[in-house]
């Protein structure tokens, strides 16, 4: 559908500006008449238009975008294309920060153009709103939610603020930062060497026993832990602070 009506613009436009190259002062047959940087400037445009906004379908991806397409030199003078002009992404492979869409004529007398433009993706990323240090655990009070062009995040953003409440800091940032995902790891509950509570479930039916943990662990993380009863050695996952659980 949106190829559909991208090629219906593009043939209007071709037809409007073919008929105003014909009108203008001086030309005096079909062969006199040029495609405009105007013309190539407007192809690009509504290229640009139907592509992202298929990107953000496609990927289900909430924001606001801008194009903003270059200028071409107005001295520019292609032959009228005797088809509809073909747009077509050039580079990159998705239709973010700075592009180059390709414009060609298939006509009788084929040529090509490429249109430089730049696709801004604006959406709400989670900054700091304070400078943090290394091994700080993030608070809610530490984060918030601000308006960004993603597409110059290229080492990655987060989009919830509790994607990033909970962690803790690898390295330092300044205030307004965005953070990305290599700011933050999982931050310990259990320590190597705590001293735990083994819960082993099965249905409705629980267990406990005491346990040392021989790794660290996250919220959630598998970690070996050594039965203090038994001796033996086992994963579990970490429920809480001094918690781990194993299925039976």
């Amino acid at each position: 559908m949106k190829t559909t009506n991208f090629r219906r613009l593009t043939q209007l436009l071709n037809g409007a500006l073919a008929v105003l190259c014909l009108l203008a002062p001086g030309a005096r047959t079909l062969a006199d008449a040029v495609t405009l940087p105007e013309q190539l400037i407007g192809v690009t445009q509504g290229f640009l238009e139907f592509t992202v906004e298929d990107y953000l379908a496609t990927t289900q991806t909430a924001g606001r975008y801008e194009i903003q397409v270059n200028p071409l030199d107005p001295r520019l003078r292609m032959p009228l294309c005797s088809q509809q002009l073909d747009a077509s992404l050039e580079s990159p492979a998705t239709p973010l920060g700075r592009v180059t869409v390709r414009v060609r004529c298939d006509g009788a007398a084929p040529w090509t153009v490429f249109v430089p433009a730049t696709v801004r993706l604006f959406r709400d990323v989670v900054v700091v709103t304070r400078p943090l240090k290394r091994d700080n655990l993030v608070s809610e009070g530490d984060v918030a939610l601000r308006e960004r062009d993603v597409g110059t995040l290229t080492q990655g953003f987060l989009t919830e603020l509790d994607q990033a409440v909970g962690m803790k800091m690898l390295r330092p940032t300044v205030i307004d930062q965005v953070l990305t995902p290599q700011h933050l790891e999982q931050a310990e509950v259990v320590r190597k060497g705590d001293q735990v509570v083994i819960t082993a479930r099965t249905g409705s039916l629980s267990v406990r026993m005491p346990g040392e943990a021989l790794s660290k662990g996250g919220q959630g993380e598998q970690i070996r832990v050594r039965n203090l009863n038994s001796q033996r050695v086992v994963k579990a996952r970490v429920t809480g602070p001094g918690q781990v659980e194993v299925a039976m």
